[in-house]
């Protein structure tokens, strides 16, 4: 099975972490089937994630809370697309602001996005071929 070696790794994996791809399953006969609203939710929400800079943004956030300021420099991505993107990742539940004086503070409402998108990532990582 390939790994991805640590210098690889998607931004916010620690150092030491070792990534296995692993064979596609077939789904198990016993397995239930999600509701079709939540499959309906469930593509809002991946496609809430699926710009570059939501993409950043999270990974941004992985590593703890942000105000919109310290995203447009460590992203280097104007102000206003950046709140038109914390805008979309709010609506879709992926971020929760909170206004702290002049600034609002943005961070994950779940650690469960941040392993979606790194697992995106690594996974893209994997396939590429030095």
């Amino acid at each position: 099975m390939p790994t991805v070696s640590p210098d690889a790794a998607p931004p916010g994996l620690p150092e030491d972490a070792e990534h296995v791809h692993s064979p596609a399953r077939a789904p198990s006969p016993h397995a239930p089937t999600p509701s079709s609203g939540t499959l309906v939710e469930a593509g809002e929400l991946l496609r809430a994630l699926a710009a570059p800079v939501r993409i950043s943004i999270v990974l941004q956030l992985r590593d703890g809370d942000r105000c919109v300021h310290e995203l447009v420099d460590s992203l280097e991505v104007a102000q206003p697309l950046i709140s038109q993107h914390l805008r979309v990742l709010k609506a879709a539940g992926v971020v929760h602001g909170e206004r702290r004086g002049r600034e609002v503070v943005y961070r994950l409402v779940d650690d469960h996005l941040a392993h979606i998108v790194v697992d995106a990532v690594a996974h893209v990582q994997e396939g590429r071929h030095p």
